[in-house]
């Protein structure tokens, strides 16, 4: 330490004090403003798989019931969305119940994901079979966190679908 600094430090040593403060203060307020803007944003992420039933089935008067197998995962450099739709071979009697038949088939990239606090919103393109089907179909999907009773909407091929999970899990975060 230089001796005039050293003089002016034990004569006077409120100046210094500050002077030193204020120095420490700067370079808290730089680094954390360095380490905010350089420090991406939370990871965020959604995944999971599961069996739903679409809101009111096939619709209409007569609506038949139709199941979904759903499974996906996407995290902020993209990720897979999958939608196999089952419809009973026919609306009544013998094989009602049996979900056989293949109503439409989605499958698609990913390419971004929104998470707001329990829900998550995927974009993508994807390939349709079935029912609104084909190639580069832009589709959204927006998919709530949690097990059976979570949420499924997903808009695809000009087409809106409201499922209710029944078995599997979601996860957002």
């Amino acid at each position: 330490m230089s001796s005039a600094w050293a003089r002016l430090v034990h004569r006077h040593p409120w100046p210094a004090l500050l002077a030193g403060a204020a120095v420490i203060c700067t370079a808290a307020v730089t680094q954390t403003a360095s380490a905010t803007s350089a420090t991406p944003p939370a990871h965020q992420r959604a995944a999971g798989a599961g069996t739903t039933m679409i809101e009111g089935g096939t619709g209409g008067t007569s609506p038949v019931p139709v199941t979904t197998m759903v499974a996906f995962h996407a995290a902020g450099n993209g990720g897979d969305f999958e939608c196999l739709a089952l419809a009973p071979p026919q609306p009544t009697g013998a094989g009602s119940g049996a979900f056989t038949t293949n109503a439409m088939y989605v499958t698609g990239t990913v390419s971004s994901l929104e998470v707001n606090g329990d829900a998550a919103v995927l974009r993508g393109v994807a390939t349709v079979t079935g029912l609104g089907a084909g190639q580069h179909q832009a589709f959204t999907v927006t998919i709530t966190d949690g097990g059976p009773g979570a949420t499924v909407v997903l808009t695809v091929s000009g087409l809106t679908f409201h499922e209710i999970l029944v078995d599997g899990h979601f996860s957002i975060g």
